[in-house]
């Protein structure tokens, strides 16, 4: 009697330790056929990253048969920890790259250069309109010849001997008429005008 009440305590206890086996092993859970993750997390509150993280799953989709997998948790609570730190990183990153996009926005919103602008002048020796007033002038005071002579008026454009200043040179001639018709009348055109209203220029 004795040894079956010793053999039945013995059992008890046996039975005790198991079930406290059974309750500290309630964190893991043995992979039957068709189970995934995401069903495994469903069933007992925690969630896929949750198990990747304490099972160091490298691809959640890939489990076995008969594998065991931890449900910890603090998973859970480690990995919302994690994602708040990482989220606030990129908030910070954010943030910071307002002010860049401030700062490079500042010179856009400041007044344009102003362009370099040339005092505008109506003589052009380039206008064609001018070269043609110009070979005019030419063709009536000298017929176009640089060594053309009427008293003290020399060359092509019946300059006076001072403006030429001694230098005949056809380059001098050239020179001296484009500065005297430019500061004179403004343009080789303005000269012809007023040849044609007065006889000379």
């Amino acid at each position: 009697m004795k040894i079956k009440n010793a053999l039945l305590s013995t059992a008890a206890a046996a039975t005790s330790l198991f079930a406290i086996g059974a309750t500290a092993q309630a964190a893991t859970v043995t992979v039957k056929a068709g189970d995934t993750v995401s069903e495994i997390a469903a069933d007992h509150n925690t969630t896929v990253d949750a198990i990747k993280q304490a099972n160091k799953l490298q691809n959640a989709n890939l489990i076995f048969v008969g594998q065991q997998l931890e449900l910890d948790g603090e998973a859970t609570t480690q990995q919302a920890q994690t994602q708040t730190q990482q989220a606030q990183p990129q908030q910070q990153q954010t943030q910071q790259a307002q002010p860049q996009q401030r700062t490079q926005a500042q010179p856009q919103a400041q007044a344009p250069a102003a362009k370099a602008t040339t005092p505008a002048t109506n003589y052009n020796a380039g206008n064609s309109s001018d070269s043609a007033a110009k070979a005019w002038i030419a063709g009536k005071e000298s017929g176009g010849s640089y060594s053309a002579r009427n008293g003290q008026y020399i060359g092509k454009y019946q300059l006076s001997a001072s403006y030429l200043n001694g230098d005949y040179s056809a380059a001098n001639q050239e020179r001296v008429a484009n500065n005297y018709v430019s500061s004179r009348y403004g343009s080789w055109t303005n000269a012809k005008n007023h040849w044609l209203s007065n006889g000379w220029y």
